[in-house]
């Protein structure tokens, strides 16, 4: 009787439900880990016969191309209308002149206000000039008649490149061989280089140049139309 005890006594601590918990842990782990492989295949074969282009993408990129290609073609509009304004503006308009004090052949100080109301044929030059100056002034010449004879009176007006041998008599002595109705005008070499940077004119007479000083001046070789302002 009491080995029979003993023996139930031990029967009753056997770990057997242990056993059972660990196998139906594996079981539950196997299981979850297969239905987990099959998700994941689904997924991966979906987005295979979906591809890579999705209709989300395919309205992004028709919006953004839409709106790029208005865009530009609006830009491309305002600059072509920004460029034809500023022609219209440039319409009838020199883009040379501006204000000169200056000294005309008689002495007197002149300026551009002295000459408003008036059509002038302006040109540039200097009386050492050996042969290219006189030819023009010989053109000026019959310009001025010719136009005077037919429509309103034109001025004419020579500038000097050298102030510092053309001096009002010089001028005066030099112009009255081509036509007594020229006007020259002279002025400092600082005077003369702003009217010839209005006028846009080139010119090469050095700053520090002495009446007495033999040298030639090279310069632009233009007549310039001045309307009236």
């Amino acid at each position: 009787m009491h080995l029979a005890r003993e023996v139930l006594k031990l029967r009753s601590v056997v770990p057997r439900p242990i056993v059972r918990v660990q196998n139906l842990r594996n079981f539950n782990t196997t299981s979850q880990i297969h239905a987990g492989s099959k998700f994941d295949t689904e997924q991966i074969r979906s987005r295979e016969r979906r591809g890579p282009f999705t209709w989300k993408a395919g309205v992004l990129f028709l919006v953004t191309g839409s709106f790029l290609a208005w865009y530009f073609k609006s830009e491309k509009e305002r600059m072509k209308r920004k460029r034809r304004g500023e022609s219209n503006k440039a319409i009838g308009k020199p883009r040379v002149g501006g204000p000169f004090k200056l000294i005309d052949h008689n002495g007197k100080n002149v300026t551009d206000e002295d000459f408003l109301g008036r059509h002038m044929l302006v040109y540039f030059g200097f009386s050492h000039c050996p042969d290219i100056c006189p030819d023009e002034l010989d053109k000026m010449a019959l310009m001025i008649d010719t136009i005077n004879k037919k429509t309103q009176k034109m001025t004419p007006i020579f500038i000097t490149c050298d102030p510092a041998r053309d001096n009002p008599k010089q001028l005066k002595n030099y112009l009255k061989e081509f036509h007594e109705g020229i006007i020259g005008l002279t002025g400092d070499w600082e005077n003369i280089r702003s009217v010839c940077k209005a006028y846009r004119v080139y010119f090469s007479t050095p700053p520090d140049a002495k009446p007495g000083d033999d040298y030639l001046v090279d310069h632009s070789i233009f007549f310039y139309l001045m309307g009236i302002s």
